[in-house]
Formats: C-alpha cells, structure tokens, sequence
C-alpha cells in the first residue's frame, strides 16, 4: 500500500528511482567501511549517509510520480532479512554486496514488472543488488576491510526523487510501499 506522495512531478520530467531504504544501523556499518577505506588512504566521491540505498529499479527521467506510484500498489511482498557481503566494483564505482536470499531480487522483480505492465520506462539491466560507497576511487585496487556483520528486516520501499545539489545528490522520499497484503473488503 503506498502511504503518502510528497510530491508530483506536474508534467515536468524528474530524475526517479526506486529503492529499499537502509536502517540506521547498517548506515552506520557502511560508515565504518568507508571510514576503513579513507583510513587506507583512498580518496574519491563517497556516499552521504541519507543517500546509502539499494536501487530496485532506476526510472530516470520521467514526468508522472504518481502514475509510478500507482503501479507500484501493486507489489506484493513478505518482509525479508539482508546483510552486508564483501566489495565489490564496477567500473569506478565501489560498492558494498548484499545477502539477502531470494526476497530481495524477488521484489525487484516485482517492481520491474508493476512498471513495465504500467509503460513506466526503466533501466532494464539484470538487477545487481549493491550499494555504492564510493565513486571514481584513486585507487585500482580495493583495499583489504572488515565487513560488519549486521542484518536488517526489509519491510517496505520507496519510490525517490534525485536531484543534484551544490554538493552533491540529493534524494528525496516521494512515497513508500509497505510489506504485506492488504486487507479484504467484503
């Protein structure tokens, strides 16, 4: 069920994307990474905290929120559990991995699919579940960090608003999408 719009994009075209919000708790684990990899010596453009997410699928530029939104309504999904696995990167772009069985590239199936049977255009490469921690590193190799051994539940997610800002992105919550079926009318 979606619980709010802050927000339409009124016919003007926005940058949007949809994304499981992190807890506090896995924010600040990937804040220990990044502190490990500047403690290496490894300079670039790191993630805010408020901006650490894990993009389910990336709409780009589209002027319609709440038609995403209303296609969204229709995911279904049980709350599920993830952790952090390792590093990686692509290109030049470090990120941390994610172990979450099957429920997480299940809801982004699910997502996938509520935009497309919508016409809502979308980024359709294979879904790749990570969080990016840093960009354009000076460094060619990633250096050797501990991995925080912390979980969270995931029991919604978010459809959001990307903006650039004086420093850097900005992203702005537009509406959620909460876990579980939604009760029966009779």
């Amino acid at each position: 069920m979606v619980y709010f719009c802050k927000q339409k994009a009124g016919g003007i075209d926005v940058r949007l994307f949809v994304a499981v919000d992190l807890s506090g708790e896995v924010k600040a684990a990937l804040e220990d990474i990044q502190g490990q990899l500047k403690g290496s010596g490894v300079h670039g453009r790191y993630t805010a905290r408020e901006n650490l997410h894990i993009t389910l699928a990336f709409i780009g530029e589209y002027g319609d929120a709440q038609a995403v939104l209303d296609a969204l309504e229709g995911v279904r999904f049980e709350p599920f559990g993830l952790g952090l696995d390792g590093m990686g990167s692509f290109g030049g772009l470090w990120w941390a991995g994610i172990r979450a069985g099957g429920g997480l590239k299940g809801l982004a199936a699910q997502v996938r699919r509520q935009l497309a049977m919508a016409n809502i255009p979308f980024d359709r490469k294979k879904f790749s579940p990570h969080i990016t921690l840093i960009r354009d590193p000076d460094k060619q190799v990633i250096p050797q960090v501990k991995i925080p051994d912390v979980k969270m539940t995931v029991e919604g997610f978010s459809l959001m608003l990307s903006e650039r800002g004086k420093r850097g992105m900005i992203y702005t919550e537009l509406g959620t999408v909460s876990a579980g079926k939604e009760e029966e009318t009779i």
